[in-house]
């Protein structure tokens, strides 16, 4: 048997519409990432992880006061690195630098501002970035999906309307992001690491909690819907 021939642009006895429906919305954070580095020194390699141990495990301590106001707390790299000095013809070590990376990821926006600014407190620990997100099952990602997909019925109906037909069946419903993932993703576009960086008051003059205004996030979400329409009279 002989298969039936494909018409990727349609017959006229069943012409097909090709729409875009685009989403837009802004919506408060959901979370707040706050990046912390922890230094340490020493004059041996062994006195300088004591210190990076000691000065991590009051960083990580002052978090977890915080209880339920943060949601998840990561530790990610962490080096103990030699710092050399030329003396004669050779090189020797003159100290050790320890560095670790804290991640904590809050919920609650009214305790940010004060922890941050209690980090930035603690002796050779800087507040190096904060980054407002949304949940990746975030209703905010659901609505604009949905949205999007109204928005290209509504489209292909009114291009329908124009010749003076109606829509007859949907033949495809395609998330941008499927096809071409390289040139469409549905992103929160402001979830980006905002440049902040402080440490503590080399006076130890207390600080007053920073206020910090939660970031709007942006979510876009696009599809490619096609239709069948009933034949127009031209």
């Amino acid at each position: 048997m002989t298969p039936p021939t494909a018409h990727p642009y349609g017959t006229p006895d069943a012409p097909r519409i090709a729409v875009c429906g685009e989403a837009h919305l802004e919506v408060d954070p959901e979370l707040a990432r706050v990046g912390i580095t922890v230094h340490a020194r020493g004059r041996d390699r062994r006195s300088a992880l004591d210190d990076l141990t000691r000065r991590n495990a009051t960083a990580l301590d002052l978090v977890k006061t915080y209880g339920d106001a943060v949601e998840r707390l990561e530790t990610g790299t962490l080096s103990i690195t030699p710092e050399l000095t030329r003396r004669g013809h050779g090189e020797r070590v003159r100290t050790y630098h320890g560095t670790v990376h804290i991640t904590a990821e809050l919920t609650d926006f009214t305790a940010l501002g004060e922890l941050t600014t209690r980090l930035a407190d603690l002796d050779l620990t800087r507040v190096i970035g904060l980054r407002w997100a949304l949940r990746p099952d975030s209703p905010a990602h659901r609505q604009a999906r949905q949205q999007a997909v109204t928005e290209a019925v509504q489209r292909a109906r009114e291009y329908a309307e124009a010749l003076g037909t109606t829509l007859t069946a949907l033949l495809e419903l395609a998330d941008t992001g499927a096809e071409q993932p390289d040139r469409h993703r549905p992103v929160s576009a402001a979830a980006e690491m905002r440049a902040i960086a402080y440490s503590g008051d080399p006076e130890d003059i207390p600080t007053p909690p920073l206020d910090l205004e939660p970031q709007r996030q942006h979510v876009h979400a696009t599809v490619i819907a096609r239709f069948t329409m009933a034949p127009p009279t031209l």
